[in-house]
């Protein structure tokens, strides 16, 4: 019996992920899109995703943006950014939560 042949994907394949199907949308998905589109629509610099939880109809995600960047960056001014998304990863709405110093310490949050 001949052996089987192991079909191997290049590289750059092996990080491609299919978009989610409709409604199919994770955790991880949900905040991908939710970076992609305060980065998009902020035109700054992210610095990650600070919380993704399910809400109602959708998700929302918090995304850490820099500001203003300074020298040195302890002076740098950070912003967090929420974004509503439904349930296909669309953008329904986004505000600005909070803004502040690089290592101020911990920042009030207030989510309505």
């Amino acid at each position: 019996m001949p052996a089987k042949r192991r079909i191997v994907r290049p590289v750059e394949d092996q990080d491609f992920r299919p978009p989610p199907r409709r409604g199919d949308l994770t955790a991880v998905t949900a905040s991908e899109a939710g970076l992609r589109h305060i980065a998009d629509l902020t035109a700054k610099e992210t610095e990650g995703v600070t919380l993704v939880e399910p809400a109602e109809g959708g998700w929302v995600v918090v995304v850490e943006v820099v500001e203003d960047r300074r020298i040195p960056s302890s002076g740098d001014i950070l912003a967090l950014y929420e974004a509503d998304l439904d349930l296909e990863g669309n953008l329904l709405a986004y505000r600005r939560r909070a803004r502040y110093r690089r290592g101020s310490g911990d920042i009030s949050y207030g989510r309505s």
